[in-house]
């Protein structure tokens, strides 16, 4: 009983972890980005992951604009 808790709170985080390195891998962004990316998703856990979806949004639009 007390062990599925913890074992789908580390499942949620590593699929956050997996989804930010597919995110990051298309960004081509620095290793230091990379790595602070990393540590707020691992931090934050969703949250630090949306927060990365809106970075990369808002840089793709940057992009298509110049």
């Amino acid at each position: 009983m007390f062990i599925l808790p913890p074992l789908v709170l580390f499942f949620t985080l590593a699929l956050a972890l997996y989804l930010t390195v597919v995110e990051l891998r298309e960004l081509r962004l620095h290793w230091k980005w990379w790595g602070w990316w990393l540590s707020v998703v691992l931090l934050l856990h969703f949250l630090g992951y949306f927060a990365l979806r809106g970075y990369a949004a808002y840089r793709r639009r940057e992009q298509a604009r110049a």
